[in-house]
């Protein structure tokens, strides 16, 4: 499966962003998706992902805040990404596997090219 991330930009503390990752290939309703960012300097950190059965994990510093979700019709999954903070700038990147949905990078086999978020007044 082919990965492509869209919705980054710059938005002011506070904000809300809403992610998107299109996927390629008719097993995508069988995958489970995963959401990751990537700050300059520091190391790529799950932030949240969802099952083919729609179950949700979130990364503590996100919980409350973002909302991970999936539209197999379209191949789609989103980040609605609210009450952001300049801490959350980082590139974004999405992420697939068909048997693993948890918050280990390597564990998932494919990934998207990264979206830029940009949280500043």
């Amino acid at each position: 499966v082919q990965l492509q991330a869209s919705g980054g930009g710059l938005v002011q503390p506070g904000g809300s962003l809403r992610l998107s990752c299109a996927a390629s290939g008719r097993t995508f309703r069988t995958y489970d998706m995963g959401w990751f960012r990537q700050a300059p300097g520091k190391e790529r950190e799950f932030v949240a992902a969802i099952t083919w059965s729609r179950d949700t994990d979130y990364a503590n510093s996100v919980k409350g805040r973002f909302t991970i979700s999936r539209e197999d019709a379209k191949n789609t999954v989103h980040l609605q990404m609210n009450s952001l903070r300049p801490e959350d700038t980082a590139v974004y990147y999405c992420a697939a596997d068909p048997y693993y949905s948890g918050p280990i990078v390597d564990r998932y086999n494919h990934w998207g090219q990264g979206t830029q978020v940009t949280v500043s007044s």
